[in-house]
């Protein structure tokens, strides 16, 4: 079993209630990152819905920064339908709400298809230098820059990523997916210095599984390309939009988030 898996996991306490426990080594600045709670939540999350039935959408508000320790996750079967089924979550900590969960989940369906989405052109992980460490979350992850500018390089475009995958070896799975959703520094820090920012908090996280995870040409260990956007901030207020590919250039997941530039 990998820290991730050890990490996120999530125990019963009865019907619709769960205990997971809040890692201090998945920190960013004064507390945890946000994609390594919300995948914690979507451990607690499916294990309501059986498993032919993956997840295709997550959406957490986080009310509040957990601490390091347990957290209780209560859930609720909202709607099982013919091929959809909902389910609601609650996560607190020693009575305290730190964010709310929504997730829908589905067998593969029928339908037109078409890709207007391409993968980036850039070069391979291989090629590409590592992003070094600075806090304890990026040790949790090996990460390729690829894509934009570094923070702090006050670009013209907030945009940035490469290509990314667990410290250690692991299927690229729906948890890890979202993971990785929120791993990469904000790409508001390309645009400003980290001083001119100050912390990012995210208010809300919204996650699109665009195929049932883990594909089976992405092998344990296998890095994803991971580029993330942002177009406008005001108000305090800055919107980040996220693609994660397969390194064969299928899309995994879509991302977006709302953060609080403080």
């Amino acid at each position: 079993m990998t820290r991730f898996d050890r990490d996120t996991a999530v125990t019963s306490l009865g019907a619709d209630r769960f205990q997971g426990r809040i890692d201090r080594g998945w920190w960013i600045v004064s507390g945890p990152n946000g994609g390594y709670v919300a995948a914690l939540f979507l451990r607690a999350l499916a294990a309501r819905v059986p498993g032919e039935r993956a997840p295709r959408s997550l959406t957490v508000h986080y009310t509040a920064p957990p601490g390091e320790g347990a957290v209780e996750i209560e859930t609720r079967v909202e709607r099982v339908g013919r091929s959809l089924t909902t389910v609601t979550g609650r996560m607190s900590q020693q009575g305290r709400l730190v964010a709310l969960g929504i997730a829908a989940f589905s067998t593969p369906r029928s339908g037109p298809s078409w890709h207007h989405a391409p993968m980036p052109e850039v070069a391979p992980p291989e090629a590409c230098e590592s992003f070094p460490s600075s806090i304890p979350i990026h040790e949790r992850f090996d990460y390729r820059w690829a894509v934009g500018e570094r923070p702090g390089s006050r670009a013209e475009r907030a945009l940035l990523g490469g290509w990314i995958r667990s410290a250690e070896p692991r299927p690229t799975d729906a948890p890890l997916i979202t993971a990785i959703c929120d791993a990469w520094p904000p790409p508001s820090f390309s645009v400003r210095s980290r001083d001119d920012m100050g912390v990012v908090p995210t208010i809300d996280l919204t996650v699109h599984f665009r195929c049932t995870l883990p594909l089976a040409a992405t092998g344990a260990g296998e890095f994803v390309l991971a580029v993330f956007a942002s177009r406008v901030a005001e108000e305090g207020f800055v919107e980040e939009d996220g693609q994660v590919w397969s390194r064969s250039g299928v899309l995994l997941a879509q991302s977006r988030q709302l953060a609080v530039i403080t």
